[in-house]
């Protein structure tokens, strides 16, 4: 069993020009996750739900001021990102980056490597890679182009989840995977991620604007999401809540 505990978070945007004043976003996030559990955090555009993604994982435009991230009692936030991944986070960023000249295949065995701390022999490697990438439906052609350059949206998402299967972290912070997904794609994506829960019984941080994707993906925990903070927390039936009355009751909260 193992815990994520996100306690008192406060994180702002580093200042890119001098004397440009820093921009809070995040105000005293508390959340504990437990392995095998799945939270769901919903919330108005602009509410800082990627801000608390990417600040957890170590993006460089995120500063936290305050608080700790602590899985299994050690501080992420004294690691820096390849740490983290170690230690066993993981991040599905809503916007994958393209970078050409790297192979998927290269990139996915390179990555498996740095998590893993040693290569994966090459025959069984290539038989785990391959048996992943058919779950999700995804041409083996694919493991010779650069990495995301000239993927489709949904195509990129289910290389995020590809990456989820292969790296096997403790906790998966998923942001907006189901963005730009049409029907058959959100199917085989969410199940890629329901499979990752079950195999390794992973702990889920599940960002999302939608109900869609919870009727794939079950969660255990809703949490509101305005103004950079916990508004309100509850079971799945918050999600129906949401869906059919939006945010504006919670948002006044703060």
């Amino acid at each position: 069993m193992s815990t994520l505990e996100i306690k008192n978070i406060h994180a702002q945007v580093v200042p890119q020009e001098e004397g440009e004043e820093p921009k809070k976003i995040l105000h005293g996030v508390n959340l504990t996750i437990n392995s095998g559990e799945t939270h769901a955090i919903m919330g108005p555009n602009g509410s800082g739900k990627s801000t608390l993604s990417y600040a957890i994982a170590g993006h460089p435009k995120y500063e936290i001021t305050e608080g700790e991230v602590l899985l299994d009692g050690e501080n992420l936030l004294d690691m820096d990102v390849s740490e983290r991944a170690r230690a066993g986070l993981f991040l599905a960023m809503q916007y994958p980056v393209e970078v050409p000249g790297v192979s998927m295949a290269n990139f996915l065995r390179s990555a498996a490597t740095a998590v893993r701390g040693e290569a994966p022999k090459l025959r069984s490697w290539v038989k785990e890679a391959r048996t992943a990438m058919d779950e999700l439906e995804i041409d083996p052609s694919f493991s010779e182009r650069s990495v995301n350059e000239g993927f489709s949206g949904g195509e990129k998402k289910r290389h995020e989840i590809l990456q989820l299967g292969l790296l096997k972290p403790k906790f998966a912070v998923l942001d907006e995977t189901d963005s730009g997904l049409d029907v058959d794609a959100l199917r085989i994506v969410s199940q890629g991620i329901n499979n990752y829960k079950e195999r390794e019984n992973g702990g889920l941080l599940l960002i999302t604007h939608y109900q869609r994707i919870l009727n794939y993906v079950k969660p255990d925990f809703v949490h509101v999401f305005a103004k950079g903070q916990i508004v309100e927390s509850g079971g799945p039936e918050l999600a129906e809540e949401l869906e059919a009355h939006g945010y504006e009751k919670y948002t006044h909260k703060v």
